[in-house]
């Protein structure tokens, strides 16, 4: 008969008692970043409780669960959520988010068909609370979301829990190493790793995963639907001219907006009535970026108060979720976070628009299909901000170059796609045991 090992000494609790005991004391620190928050977001602090596990439900049990940490995982969960939708109609589906900008998101793509809630802080009675009101049948995790207290409560509950489309950049690993006994031990509550790719399932199994978890599915934005895109892409170009140049950049950050619009200017020297749509990645930038664009002495037009552009040299996007059509509507895709080191954004939209996409630097977050787009000629490369003037006005200035690597973007996209049909047979294999 082997030894009975007392709780206190099983591998991984003691870490879990500590990291519990930080995550209480820093709890004064997360009402004050609340408080900083509900200033920035209007309406934001009506929904403190929710952190907390506190909120009006009824009819959820049963649920199936999916947590998208913001905007870009949302995205992502799109055509996962349609399917889910279509497969268990009887179902009630939660989404959950972290951020206001992914809250909006999700009423902004389902509307009243899902019963959206932020996400609990990682503190045990929130946690509590909050599989107690939504009582799950099934966890959807998309992407990296690791919460110990979280995944342990699911595990008690016998609540199945899977992390799809799960991606782990090199930064990322190396930042829960310090924490590696205990995200090892918490990966084993989970039932299933659906990984975007080789890469990522690899990642998994250095922080602990079993081989038997892991498989890999695909990204799941392959699978979205740019439903009307094409459409009201059309509509806006036919608004400010079809032979005029116009590029965007999307999902831009500080520290490469100002980079931006110098290469604007660059792009203007040559090339006149060059059209710049620039999206800044957060709310709290539109006005900063606009402010920008003023002083640099551009004439600027806003998503907000024009609508679309019309004579002006740069149109300031300030609006979340509207980047499909812009990018169907340009000629060329610059996608930030890539300048600064973010890690870069979703590079598969403009692609599967058949866009041309250019990237900084810096895109770890999307490596292996940055990449591949480079390397099959759907985007390039710009290896400094200096450069960026110059390809966008080299692709500008070639309307075959253009042509040849959007098509080259598409063709990538379409190779890759399947993801939510191979997410959803793990799926169905767990709910039909």
């Amino acid at each position: 008969m082997p030894p009975i090992i007392p709780a206190f000494l099983q591998p991984g609790l003691p870490l879990r008692y500590l990291y519990t005991f930080v995550m209480y004391l820093a709890t004064p620190l997360i009402v004050l970043r609340l408080l900083i928050r509900g200033a920035r977001y209007g309406n934001y602090h009506r929904r403190w409780p929710e952190r907390f596990g506190l909120f009006p439900h009824s009819g959820l049990s049963g649920s199936l669960w999916v947590h998208a940490v913001s905007v870009g995982e949302v995205n992502a969960a799109e055509p996962l959520v349609k399917a889910l939708q279509r497969n268990y109609p009887d179902a009630p589906l939660v989404v959950t988010t972290v951020t206001p900008t992914g809250s909006a998101r999700v009423h902004q793509l389902f509307g009243d068909g899902v019963f959206h809630v932020y996400l609990p802080y990682d503190l045990p009675f929130a946690v509590h609370r909050f599989l107690k009101r939504v009582r799950p049948r099934l966890a959807l995790i998309v992407e990296t979301e690791i919460w110990p207290n979280l995944y342990f409560a699911c595990q008690r509950r016998g609540i199945p829990l899977m992390i799809v489309n799960a991606r782990l950049s090199e930064r990322s690993m190396r930042g829960y190493r310090p924490l590696r006994s205990l995200v090892r031990t918490a990966l084993r509550s989970v039932r299933q790793i659906a990984a975007q790719s080789r890469t990522d399932a690899a990642r998994y199994r250095l922080l602990g995963a079993e081989p038997s978890q892991l498989v890999v599915s695909g990204n799941l934005k392959f699978d979205m639907v740019p439903d009307g895109a094409v459409e009201a892409g059309a509509a806006l170009r036919g608004q400010w001219g079809t032979r005029r140049p116009v590029w965007m950049a999307a999902s831009t950050h500080e520290g490469e907006e100002l980079a931006v619009l110098e290469a604007h200017l660059d792009v203007l020297r040559r090339l006149p009535d060059a059209l710049l749509l620039i999206a800044p990645r957060h709310p709290e930038r539109f006005r900063l970026v606009e402010n920008s664009a003023r002083s640099l002495g551009f004439t600027v037009a806003t998503r907000s108060a024009d609508r679309v552009p019309g004579a002006q040299q740069v149109f300031v996007i300030d609006a979340m979720g509207e980047l499909m059509p812009f990018y169907a509507a340009a000629d060329i895709a610059f996608v930030g976070g890539s300048l600064v080191p973010i890690g870069g954004h979703n590079v598969l939209e403009p692609a599967a628009l058949a866009r041309p996409v250019l990237v900084g630097p810096h895109t770890f977050n999307f490596e292996e299909i940055t990449l591949t787009l480079i390397r099959e000629g759907g985007a390039r490369r710009v290896p400094h901000a200096e450069q960026l003037g110059l390809d966008v006005l080299d692709l500008l200035r070639d309307a075959r170059l253009r042509e040849r690597m959007g098509r080259d973007a598409r063709r990538v996209f379409d190779s890759e796609r399947g993801a939510v049909g191979r997410v959803m047979e793990l799926v169905d294999r767990v709910l039909l045991e």
